[in-house]
């Protein structure tokens, strides 16, 4: 269905209904295994000679689904569900980087991201070069005789820097590493990241995709379009003693990363999604084309609202024309700019706290992209465990209140923040 639109595959990608019981919803299977039909298909299973299920935590017929839209709406050739988008990023470079290895990042991550960079993957022997991502040449500056991949957000949380994708891509090619570019917060409904030259997609699947709070959920869509015969990815082309001395670039070709990702990345880390979360997130896919130009007119319209308040100080959405980043949203999110929305307010730390805590309609919790709208200070919360360096570098000031807009009527998110407002 790859010559079909997006809010088309959105419905209809990966699921025939003539091997699914022609049911028109997807159908959910929960099962944790699979019957073999005698010992020889089990065999030819478990060395990779035939495909099929064996074991929901590798495969499953609802995530395989869902892996197949994901992949048809990132224009990908394949894709794999992981159990949130944190199960993802970790999968993804476990399967890809070993200790020794080294990151070059862009500096404004999501907190938890940065964390795991700066903290966790050190601990594993995995390092990480943070660079300033408004300057491309900066990864290219930053790589060394171990880098291994490049790794950005194409629209930062909570910092909403719009990253040129084809530039930071031109500098990964030159270091003949694969370009990783999480895409939670502009989905693909308004970003195609491998259109400008990301090899790997990330996704968590809990926030836009999802897009009501209910599931937690990660993908990894792979272009299909890096060289792992390289000869800086032994891994790919020398025998594997995991799987039998398979040889993954021989024998996978352009899909050598995604098949490791699932046969030993699922199977050896375990971070599998399970179908109930994967129906969940199907359901809630079909109407991302429609829910993200919603989240996006809405973001942009308080946005404006905003700027013209009396107790804000500053706005920061990437489609005002008074965004630093506008010229690169008109390049690389033409269709919207998603539904996060930040601001500060005179009285700083305490007033914003303040704010977070007055909302009605708003709710107060640490997730994004749900229809329902939501709000948070994240130097008290989500960045909390970063100092302050580390939390101006990801776009978080003492005075930052996150919104993350929904589908509500204007008129009342305008009045909940007003009412909020007098309140400092």
């Amino acid at each position: 269905m790859s010559d079909q639109k997006f809010a088309t595959n959105a419905l209809h990608a990966g699921h025939d209904v003539t091997v699914n019981g022609g049911t028109r919803a997807v159908p959910i299977y929960q099962s944790t295994a699979y019957v073999f039909n005698n010992s020889d298909h089990a065999a030819n299973l478990f060395s990779l000679a035939e495909f099929g299920n064996i074991y929901t935590r590798i495969n499953n017929p609802t995530n395989d689904i869902l892996e197949q839209r994901l992949a048809a709406l990132e224009g990908g050739i394949a894709s794999v569900v992981c159990s949130s988008g944190t199960g993802a990023i970790n999968t993804a470079l476990l399967v890809l980087l070993k200790a020794g290895d080294h990151i070059v990042a862009s500096n404004s991550l999501y907190g938890g991201t940065y964390n795991l960079f700066s903290v966790t993957l050190p601990r594993l022997g995995i390092t990480t070069t943070f660079v300033d991502p408004s300057d491309p040449s900066n990864f290219g500056k930053a790589v060394q005789d171990n880098t291994r991949a490049f790794f950005v957000e194409s629209l930062g949380n909570p910092k909403l820097d719009v990253l040129d994708l084809k530039a930071i891509s031109k500098e990964a090619k030159a270091a003949q590493v694969p370009f990783i570019v999480d895409n939670t917060v502009a989905s693909p409904a308004l970003l195609n990241p491998i259109e400008h030259g990301a090899n790997i997609v990330i996704h968590s699947l809990t926030k836009y995709i999802n897009g009501n709070g209910t599931a937690l959920g990660g993908a990894i869509i792979d272009a299909g379009t890096f060289d792992w015969a390289n000869g800086k990815f032994p891994e790919f082309t020398e025998p594997s003693p995991g799987y039998h001395g398979l040889v993954y670039h021989d024998a996978l070709g352009p899909a050598a990363f995604i098949a490791k990702v699932r046969i030993e990345g699922l199977r050896d880390h375990g971070a599998c999604l399970s179908p109930f979360n994967a129906f969940q997130i199907i359901q809630g896919l079909e109407t991302l084309e429609v829910r993200m130009k919603k989240h996006s007119e809405n973001a942009l319209a308080l946005a404006h609202w905003l700027e013209g308040r009396d107790e804000v100080t500053w706005v920061n959405y990437p489609g005002l024309e008074s965004s630093k980043y506008k010229k690169l949203s008109d390049e690389y999110l033409p269709n919207g700019q998603s539904s996060i929305v930040t601001f500060g307010v005179k009285g700083g730390f305490e007033s914003s706290k303040k704010i977070a805590d007055e909302t009605k309609v708003f709710s107060l919790l640490a997730n994004i992209g749900d229809t329902k709208s939501l709000i948070i200070h994240p130097a008290s919360t989500t960045h909390q465990q970063l100092d302050e360096a580390e939390q101006e570098s990801t776009g978080v000031t003492k005075d930052l209140i996150r919104l993350s807009v929904g589908l509500e009527n204007l008129e009342d998110l305008k009045s909940d923040l007003e009412q909020a407002f007098a309140g400092i």
